[in-house]
């Protein structure tokens, strides 16, 4: 916990543990000496001093235990009485901090529109985490493994606790208002649920979904998926690759995003370059000339995309172009074109 107020509380009970600890070994100490008990009978007459339960004495008390008795109760009233002060503080502040910081975040969630609700927090949902924030997309994140989402306080990621099959976890994360949805749990049969449930809420989203087995690959795609990815098989196939052709591949790589500085591909809606209202062509566009970046792929209103396109093709309302370029040349793309 980052919370100075928890931290201090900590630090509290720590020190109600100390008192304790030498309230304890003080009052079997002292009736060892003074009434020559041994460890045991000591340690009975401490316990029942302190926690004051009224049982009887194991032999009679002189004068002098009956002073040191006092004394033990009365310290132990104090100490004790602290000690369950400041635990019960602590339980009720923690308690009530985690639901400030829940509805904190929630907040920030509804605020969200058009973002990516990504399911699952393993090995795929971190390596689709990394790739968002490197393109600066808005992202929720639903995990029901609690420890796992308190790692997320330090990133300041936007997150649910929950499973993701429940509609109330999907609604809660904004799934209504989402425009993706990643569904990278490890389990087919949960991303099946998931991506029932996300597309009878929303039949405009765009889901992508994980699959272990290529048995599942149709039955995702009937429940409404966009996309099934099957990482073995893409990693099968990466690995046949830099065997088959290694230069070429390593060149793609080289395209995959690190950080946001080191972004070389990007997608653009053909709205964020000019006013359509007259059709450009690539070569009207002249993209190279003014930002250095090439046009490498074009996708149209349905979808179906044309690679390596000519010059003179026509760049139609709802269109997208795919540009490669150095960092610092797609840099210049974004901010001549405010993307």
């Amino acid at each position: 916990m980052n919370n100075p107020l928890i931290k201090l509380l900590k630090s509290k009970i720590y020190t109600a543990i100390f008192l304790l600890v030498i309230l304890l070994f003080t009052g079997v100490l002292g009736f060892k000496i003074l009434s020559q008990l041994n460890w045991i009978d000591a340690l009975y007459m401490t316990v029942i001093t302190i926690t004051t339960v009224g049982f009887g004495e194991v032999q009679p008390l002189d004068e002098r235990s009956k002073i040191f008795t006092v004394i033990l109760i009365l310290t132990s009233i104090v100490i004790v009485g602290y000690a369950i002060s400041v635990i019960t503080e602590y339980i009720l502040s923690k308690n009530n901090f985690e639901g400030l910081k829940q509805k904190k975040m929630q907040k920030k969630i509804d605020k969200l529109k058009d973002h990516i609700i990504i399911c699952g927090y393993g090995r795929n949902g971190k390596q689709a985490a990394a790739k968002l924030l490197a393109y600066n997309k808005p992202y929720v994140i639903i995990e029901r493994d609690k420890e796992i989402a308190e790692k997320f306080q330090s990133e300041l990621v936007p997150f649910v606790i929950g499973n993701a099959n429940e509609d109330e976890v999907l609604l809660q994360a904004g799934i209504n208002r989402a425009s993706a949805l990643i569904s990278a749990l490890p389990n087919d049969a949960d991303n099946l649920f998931v991506v029932l449930s996300s597309r009878q809420i929303n039949n405009k989203l765009n889901i992508i979904s994980r699959a272990s087995q290529e048995t599942s690959y149709k039955k995702l795609k009937l429940a409404g998926a966009n996309n099934v990815i099957l990482p073995d098989k893409i990693g099968g196939d990466h690995m046949a690759s830099l065997v088959v052709v290694p230069g070429l591949l390593e060149f793609i790589d080289n395209l995959s995003i690190v950080g946001k500085s080191n972004i070389n591909i990007e997608e653009i809606s053909v709205e964020q370059l000019y006013d359509t209202s007259e059709i450009k062509t690539i070569r009207d566009l002249d993209l190279r000339k003014q930002t250095g970046c090439s046009i490498i792929g074009f996708k149209d209103a349905n979808g179906e995309y044309v690679i390596n396109p000519d010059a003179s093709l026509k760049l139609i309302p709802n269109s997208k172009i795919i540009v490669l370029g150095r960092p610092e040349q797609i840099q210049k793309l974004n901010t001549l074109y405010n993307i």
